[in-house]
């Protein structure tokens, strides 16, 4: 078997755009030359999650909230 089960994609979303929107998407794909619609919408996603994260993870620097 290739890959972990754990990885596997089984979780559905559904994503709506309006008119503006969607044309957008459309022309970016048809001049970018992108032809897997859903893995670039993945990637574009998890990409900001993973960045907010990374930026909200504390370092050592970090000063507690509430202290003076």
């Amino acid at each position: 078997m290739k890959g972990s089960r754990k990885l596997r994609r089984t979780k559905k979303a559904t994503i709506s755009f309006n008119d503006l929107e969607h044309q957008a998407l459309e022309k970016y794909f048809q001049k970018y030359k992108i032809r897997n619609k859903t893995r670039f919408m993945r990637e574009a996603i998890m990409r900001t999650v993973i960045s907010k994260f990374a930026d909200d993870y504390p370092t050592l620097w970090d000063q507690p909230t509430g202290t003076a």
